[in-house]
C-alpha cells in the first residue's frame, strides 16, 4: 500500500509540474523582418523593420531598426555608368544580412522605390534609367532575401506613404488591441496629420480635407489602414525639390539677363546671385545645365561654356526671384497651389520632414518645444544670408561646401514655398512641425510603404500554449484532486479514527 500511495503522489506531483512548466514557458517570438531601399536624387537609404506576424486589422505594427546610408550619389548619378549602381548597395546589403537573422534571409521581402531623381532621368534617358533598374535588380537578386521589385514609384505614392508615415507614428490611426479595441471604435475618427516633404528634385503635400471636391479626382487616393478608410488629397511638385528649384531659379536668371551675356566674353560671364553668400563663387558648365529635364525649356544659346556664379547674399532680393518660380496667375479650379494644381483649404497640423527639416534644424530652428513664430524664422534666415561666406565656410567647418553654400536658397525656397506656394501665413504657421524622426523611426515615406506592403502578406497564426484553456485547467484539476486524495488515504492509513479501532476490535 505504501508504494502504491508513494507512486501515485509522486505521479501527481510530476504532472502538475510538467503541465504548468508546460503550459506557462515563454511563447517563441514570432518576428518578420522587410527591407526598403530610398534611392532619392542625392542618395540612397536602406531601412530595415520588424513586425509581429500576428497583425492588426490586416496591418503589422512595424518600427525601424536599422537604417544605412549607401556611399556615393542617388542611383540616377549612375546615368554614365549604369552597371556601377547596383554594386553601390553591396555594403549596406551586407549590413541588412547582420541584422536580420540568417534563417530568416529567404523570407525577408526587399523593396527598392525609386523617386524624383529617376523619374527625370527617365524623362532625359529613358533607356539609361532602365538600365540603371536592371543593375540595381541584378544586385537585389543575388542577397539572400526574398527580392519583391525595384521600380520608380509615383509622386503621389511618395507623398501618400510619407503621410501614412507620420500618422501611424504619431499614432493618429489608434492601434490598439483587445478591450480597447472595442472603446475606440464607438469614438468618432480622430484628427490626422498633413504631411509636407521635400526632397532634392520633387516635393509632396498629402492632407486630409473635409472640404475636399471631385474637381481634381487624380489629387485623390484612398486607404484601409487599421480598420478604417481614408481619403486624401495629394500632389507631388516635379523639378520643385530643393536643388531643382535652384536650377530652376539660376536658368530664370541667367535668361532674364542673357542679351547682356550674349556681347560678353567667357572671362566676363558672371552672374551676381542674391541667394549665395557674399564672397561666394561656383563655376556652372553650361552645356550640362541645361540638359536637366527642369531647365532645359529654358535654354539659351551663349557664347561661353562656364557660367560664374558670385554670391551677393540678399535675403529680400533671393525671395523675389524665388517667388516667380510659383505661377499664381491662373486657377481652373475653386483653389490652388501654384502652377495651376488644385489645393483643397488647408486643414489640421502638418508634419514637415526630410529637407524640410534638415535645412530647418541647420538653421536652429527645430530644437524649441513648440514652432517658432513665421517672422522669427524669416529673420533667422535673413540673417544667416547676410553673413559673408568666409564667416560662415569658419564657423562650419564639418559641413561639406556644397550643402553648406546652398543652406541661404533652402531656407529662403522652404519659406517661399510654404507661404508663397501653399499659402500658409503668420496665423496658421504653428500648424507646421518640422520632424526629423519620431521615436526611433525616420519621418519619411519608406514605412508608409512597408505599412501598405503587409498588408499583402497573409498574417499568421499567433504562437499558441500546447494545450487550450479548457484542457489546461481540467488537466490541474484532475492532478490535484490526485494529490489530496492519496494524501487523505495516507492520512488515513496511519491515523485511524477510535471508532474504526473499535470496529475492528
Amino acid at each position: 500500500i505504501l508504494l502504491i500511495l508513494g507512486f501515485l503522489f509522486t505521479l501527481a506531483v510530476i504532472s502538475l509540474i510538467a503541465v504548468a512548466v508546460t503550459q506557462n514557458q515563454p511563447l517563441p517570438k514570432n518576428i518578420k523582418y522587410g527591407i526598403v531601399l530610398d534611392a532619392g536624387s542625392s542618395h540612397t537609404n536602406l531601412y530595415i523593420y520588424e513586425w509581429p506576424a500576428e497583425k492588426e486589422n490586416d496591418t503589422g505594427v512595424v518600427k525601424q531598426v536599422e537604417v544605412c546610408k549607401v556611399e556615393g550619389p542617388g542611383i540616377s548619378g549612375y546615368s554614365h555608368a549604369t552597371e556601377k549602381a547596383g554594386p553601390s548597395l553591396e555594403q549596406c546589403l551586407q549590413q541588412a544580412k547582420e541584422v536580420i537573422p540568417s534563417a530568416q534571409h529567404k523570407e525577408t521581402p526587399v523593396y527598392l522605390g525609386a523617386t524624383a531623381g529617376m523619374r527625370l532621368l527617365r524623362l532625359q534617358n529613358e533607356s539609361a534609367a532602365d538600365k540603371v533598374l536592371y543593375s540595381v535588380g541584378n544586385t537585389l537578386r543575388s542577397a539572400p532575401f526574398n527580392f519583391q521589385g525595384a521600380r520608380i514609384i509615383t509622386g503621389q505614392e511618395e507623398g501618400a506613404y510619407g503621410w501614412i508615415t507620420i500618422n501611424y507614428l504619431l499614432g493618429n490611426f489608434k492601434q490598439v488591441s483587445g478591450w480597447k479595441k472595442l472603446l475606440r471604435s464607438l469614438e468618432s475618427l480622430s484628427e490626422t496629420s498633413g504631411a509636407l516633404d521635400l526632397g532634392g528634385a520633387s516635393t509632396q503635400i498629402t492632407f486630409v480635407s473635409k472640404d475636399l471636391s471631385s474637381e481634381s479626382p487624380e489629387n485623390q487616393l484612398y486607404f484601409r489602414l487599421y480598420g478604417k478608410d481614408y481619403q486624401v488629397y495629394t500632389h507631388s511638385f516635379l523639378c520643385y525639390g530643393k536643388d531643382q528649384a535652384l536650377q530652376q531659379k539660376l536658368a530664370r536668371d541667367l535668361q532674364a539677363t542673357w542679351i547682356d551675356f550674349y556681347f560678353q566674353t567667357m572671362e566676363n560671364s558672371s552672374l551676381p546671385d542674391p541667394c549665395f553668400h557674399k564672397g561666394y563663387e561656383r563655376t556652372i558648365n553650361i552645356t550640362e545645365f541645361f540638359k536637366n529635364p527642369c531647365t532645359s525649356d529654358k535654354r539659351k544659346e551663349l557664347p561661353f561654356s562656364q557660367l560664374y556664379i558670385k554670391g551677393e547674399g540678399d535675403y529680400q532680393k533671393c525671395r523675389e526671384n524665388i517667388q516667380k518660380l510659383f505661377d499664381k496667375s491662373n486657377c481652373p479650379y475653386s483653389s490652388c497651389s501654384f502652377n495651376g494644381i488644385y489645393l483643397p483649404p488647408l486643414q489640421g497640423d502638418f508634419g514637415a520632414f526630410s529637407a524640410f527639416y534638415f535645412v530647418m534644424n541647420f538653421l536652429n530652428l527645430t530644437s524649441e518645444p513648440n514652432p517658432l513664430a513665421l517672422n522669427k524664422v524669416t529673420s533667422t534666415i535673413k540673417s544667416f544670408c547676410a553673413r559673408p561666406w568666409q564667416e560662415v565656410k569658419t564657423a562650419y567647418q564639418h559641413i561639406k561646401e556644397k550643402y553648406l553654400s546652398e543652406y541661404c536658397f533652402s531656407g529662403a525656397y522652404i519659406l517661399s514655398l510654404l507661404e508663397n506656394g501653399y499659402e500658409f501665413t503668420e496665423n496658421n504657421w504653428q500648424m507646421i512641425h518640422f520632424l526629423g524622426k519620431i521615436g526611433s523611426s525616420d519621418a519619411g515615406w519608406t514605412l508608409g510603404y512597408m505599412l501598405n506592403l503587409t498588408n499583402m502578406i497573409p498574417a499568421e497564426e499567433p504562437a499558441r500554449p500546447p494545450l487550450s484553456h479548457g484542457s489546461y485547467v481540467g488537466l490541474m484539476v484532475l492532478c490535484s484532486l490526485v494529490l489530496v486524495s492519496v494524501l487523505l488515504f495516507a492520512w488515513l492509513l496511519f491515523h485511524k479514527p477510535k471508532c474504526l479501532q473499535k470496529g475492528i476490535v
